[in-house]
């Protein structure tokens, strides 16, 4: 039995949809292309999608068309070099039904009205066969450098492809190139497996503009998807022939494209054997096309993967909103419950606050979305510079911020990361700040940086989880910040963070000098204040000189002789909170330190 398809419609008819075709002189210079309806189109040598650049005698802007339904109208650019012939004439203006073409230079444009129809209406193919991976690897292509080179094409057919639509295209033309024998091609899917719903073509093409319509399979792709693998139906029955070759199929096979990128895609060919010549062998055999189907499958195989690698990279970029770049890393490495377990391990915790948020606000009572965006500015420049640093951002709340360092893998230098992350935070305000008209000048920030154990990883409840730090240090990093209001300090540290720093941080880069030992409001422990400083260079009106003065201001202090402490305090003649604070305290208790003074400053309030 041999398979008829119907005729091609009439010219005549009104064509609510149609394509046009453009055929360079190889077979690989092709696209069909979806006309839109009223929209004026211009063909030339360049140009994207329309363009035929294959083709030298075509101007970079050669004609002018514009569907209209029904008719296609062809205008030629005056500026185009060459003639456009139609119906063997040279014409500058014309019209063309379906089914006719026009040329320019060594390449025909066809008004193609023919559409493929996904049906159930295919008679029951004489032989059913279905191919496994392992059957194909033992084929033998016959024209393996030529089939090699088309593959070889495709992460640049997909790379180049500037919408999916124009991939589909690229695709359709590889698969009839490689299969010369494939009467057309097809890229289809089913949305619902197993189900009546039909097949959809994503995109088709033929290697002949006559002959009937193309009717894929419903059947053939729903069995083909269901089972995961090329399904081919042949019609090779020894009665007579009713139907000619132009007219007809002798085989259609379906593929899958494996990978979740391109779940319930296929691709559809359908073709003619060579028939037997007179004196020549039998060219029906079903397994003459084998290569042909791993050919195909090769293809499947390639654009899948690559597909899947973009699908990650785009599931990798939406999942950086919600992970930073280190944890993405691990997630890639290694399996996700492992990773974001929560775990007990280092960490040094940044907390980073937001300061004149209240007052702004009240101007900003009218504004309040200029408001959240100007707020959104300022948390993101925190949570930039805890991301460049390599941190990860556990938490906001409300107008701050929280990062951290030494998950999901350990780091030696977590605390250096998290001073860098400070300072950048507080050079970024300062900068704004020198700038009235900026939207962060009316902003301040304080931080607060602490290093300890910790445990780490996704944290929560049975509804509600989020990958953040628990533990001690976290709390001391948020006293931390706390406590730079009542200093004066933009950024404060905890005593082991601050000996690190000492150890490995340059002064180039940052310094780090003793503030005070205090009693935060609400607590009985005393901590070890430090303040982190930008580079002398940075901050040329505070010397190292006057650093050291004030070190020896608080050594004076802490030992009970306030007196002397206070004159050294005085010879600091730079802005300094920190010493206006200690200054103060001194004032504030008429110069003299209490009986039992033990060196620690209680704060009144947070």
């Amino acid at each position: 039995m041999r398979l008829s398809l119907p005729a091609c419609p009439s010219s005549a008819a009104s064509v609510p949809m149609a394509d046009l075709i453009a055929q360079g002189p190889e077979v690989t210079q092709r696209w069909r292309r979806t006309l839109p309806i009223d929209k004026p189109v211009t063909i030339g040598r360049t140009g994207g999608l329309w363009s035929a650049p294959w083709d030298e005698h075509i101007s970079r802007e050669h004609v002018q068309i514009v569907f209209n339904g029904s008719k296609l109208r062809v205008q030629q650019v005056s500026a185009a070099r060459n003639s456009v012939f139609v119906r063997g004439q040279a014409e500058r203006e014309f019209e063309l039904s379906a089914g006719e073409h026009f040329v320019i230079g060594n390449t025909a444009f066809t008004l193609s009205a023919d559409a493929p129809q996904v049906t159930l209406d295919i008679p029951k193919p004489d032989r059913e066969q279905a191919f496994s991976a392992a059957d194909l690897r033992r084929v033998a292509f016959r024209n393996a450098a030529q089939r090699i080179e088309l593959l070889s094409r495709l992460p640049e057919l997909i790379k180049n492809a500037a919408t999916e639509g124009e991939l589909f295209v690229r695709l359709i033309n590889l698969l009839l190139a490689g299969v010369p024998r494939a009467d057309a091609a097809a890229l289809v899917t089913m949305d619902s497996l197993g189900t009546a719903g039909p097949a959809r073509v994503l995109h088709w093409d033929r290697h002949r503009l006559a002959g009937g319509n193309f009717q894929p399979s419903q059947r053939l792709i729903q069995q083909a998807l269901a089972k995961g693998e090329t399904i081919l139906h042949t019609w090779t029955g020894t009665q007579a022939r009713e139907f000619t070759a132009s007219e007809s199929v002798d085989w259609a096979f379906c593929t899958p494209l494996p990978q979740e990128a391109c779940r319930g895609w296929a691709l559809y060919l359908a073709g003619r054997f060579d028939w037997r010549t007179p004196g020549g062998p039998d060219r029906s055999d079903p397994s003459d096309i084998r290569d042909d189907i791993k050919f195909t499958e090769l293809a499947a195989a390639t654009l899948s993967s690559l597909r899947e690698l973009n699908r990650l990279g785009r599931q990798q970029a939406g999942l950086s909103q919600f992970f930073a770049p280190v944890v993405i890393e691990a997630l890639a490495a290694d399996d996700p419950e492992k990773v974001l377990a929560p775990r007990e391990t280092e960490v040094s915790v940044l907390f980073c606050d937001l300061r004149g948020f209240s007052q702004t606000s009240e101007r900003s009572a009218s504004d309040l979305l200029g408001l959240l965006e100007r707020v959104s500015r300022a948390l993101g420049v925190m949570t930039h510079q805890i991301l460049d640093q390599g941190g990860v951002v556990g938490d906001f709340q409300g107008d701050a911020a929280m990062g951290f360092w030494g998950w999901p893998l350990a780091e030696p230098a977590a605390t250096q990361k998290a001073a860098l992350a400070a300072l950048g935070i507080r050079a970024q305000f300062e900068a704004a700040a020198r700038e009235p008209n900026h939207p962060l000048a009316d902003f301040r920030v304080g931080i607060g940086i602490a290093t300890g154990r910790a445990v780490a990883g996704k944290i929560g409840t049975a509804d509600h989880v989020k990958v953040t730090v628990f533990g001690p240090v976290v709390n001391l990093a948020a006293r931390l910040e706390s406590m730079t209001k009542v200093l004066g300090a933009p950024v404060l540290l905890d005593r082991r963070s601050a000996d690190v720093l000492r150890q490995n941080l340059s002064p180039e880069v940052g310094r780090v000098r003793r503030a005070a030992t205090v009693r935060p409001y609400g607590l009985a422990s005393a901590v070890a204040v430090n303040e982190l400083l930008p580079p002398a260079q940075q901050n040329p009106e505070f010397t190292d000189e006057q650093l050291r003065q004030y070190e020896a201001a608080l050594d004076t202090f802490l030992a009970g002789r306030w007196g002397e402490s206070r004159e050294l305090l005085q010879r600091i003649t730079a802005p300094d909170p920190v010493k206006d604070f200690l200054a103060t305290y001194i004032e504030e208790h008429d110069r003299t330190a209490p009986a039992g003074w033990d060196g620690v400053v209680t704060l009144e309030s947070k």
